[in-house]
């Protein structure tokens, strides 16, 4: 159970990581946001992957995270939505 833990949020780290590093300009968040990010990312990942498949969304019991481009891809998709509802995006100089 810990370890799994510990798997998230490192998985979640690296995928927030790569994220904002793709998305373009300055992200004014921390490292727990960027955790939290790659972790959202994963879900929205796992999610719009079954979509795609075909398989439908039947709710969180069949839950199951996407893999690691996924979870990136979820992650750029988290990250821009979250950008754009709180306005904190700002061009790097």
């Amino acid at each position: 159970m810990v370890l799994n833990i510990i798997g998230w949020v490192v998985f979640g780290l690296i995928a927030g990581l790569i994220a904002r590093a793709i998305v373009p300009g300055k992200d004014d968040i921390g490292l727990f946001m960027t955790i939290v990010l790659g972790i959202v990312g994963s879900i929205a990942g796992g999610v719009l992957f079954d979509l795609i498949k075909g398989h439908g969304f039947h709710g969180f019991q069949d839950f199951r995270p996407a893999g690691f481009i996924g979870s990136v891809i979820g992650a750029i998709i988290v990250l821009v939505i979250y950008n754009k509802v709180t306005g904190r995006k700002r061009l790097r100089r």
